[in-house]
């Protein structure tokens, strides 16, 4: 019978990569994450799900997608040293690493990741949000743009029908707030993805985007 470690070194031939899957709010990331998990799973190989402390939304362990799949994660804080997790925990046991929310992790855990693809050659999934509310890089995102060997953009749209690239942050009267601390959990009460051009558009006509 073929075991992890056979598959991994047949694997160095092909070369493990690591990507980054982004998209804006609403494009359904977490979803495909958990998706690419079953998919994995169902022919039997072993996956390690991880997400970011500061996504607390479903509770800290939890990981929950709008369409309803969830599934239980491994919890990274700022602190933690994901390399040495792995190495302690899912060495020759883990056929991929799943990341939502990647955004929120710091820079130098994004260099773990990509130390986990380069020494284990295991493939690293990445999926997350590419720029903030003001249209500005998280520094996870930066650096995954910097370091990852496939950037692929899961796309959704704006309401006027083009595709949606910002992620608008709204205030409870529905107007789009352009003010504030770059990191701001919420759903669909609090973001919505906009193309670029409706997004200026309300903001200098201060003009509500969600009823």
């Amino acid at each position: 019978m073929e075991t992890i470690n056979d598959r991994q070194t047949k694997g160095k031939d092909t070369m493990a990569k690591l990507y980054f899957k982004y998209g804006a709010m609403g494009s359904s990331k977490t979803a495909q994450a958990l998706i690419t998990r079953y998919n994995y799973e169902e022919k039997g190989m072993k996956t390690w799900l991880i997400k970011s402390s500061a996504d607390v939304r479903d509770g800290e362990l939890i990981l929950r997608s709008r369409i309803g799949l969830e599934a239980k994660a491994d919890v990274m804080r700022p602190e933690t040293d994901i390399y040495q997790v792995f190495a302690a925990t899912h060495k020759g046991d883990c056929h991929v690493v799943i990341v939502d929310e990647c955004q929120f992790m710091t820079e130098l855990q994004i260099e773990q990741l990509r130390a986990i693809v380069d020494d284990f050659c295991v493939p690293v999934l990445c999926f997350g949000l590419r720029t903030d509310f003001l249209t500005k890089l998280f520094p996870g995102s930066r650096r995954l743009m910097e370091l990852a060997d496939v950037i692929e953009e899961i796309k959704t749209m704006c309401d006027c029908g083009a595709k949606g690239t910002v992620n608008a942050r709204i205030d409870g009267q529905g107007y789009i707030v352009t003010e504030g601390e770059q990191v701001m959990l919420g759903g669909n009460d609090r973001y919505i993805a906009m193309c670029h051009r409706c997004y200026q558009q309300a903001i200098r006509e201060h003009k509500k985007v969600r009823v």
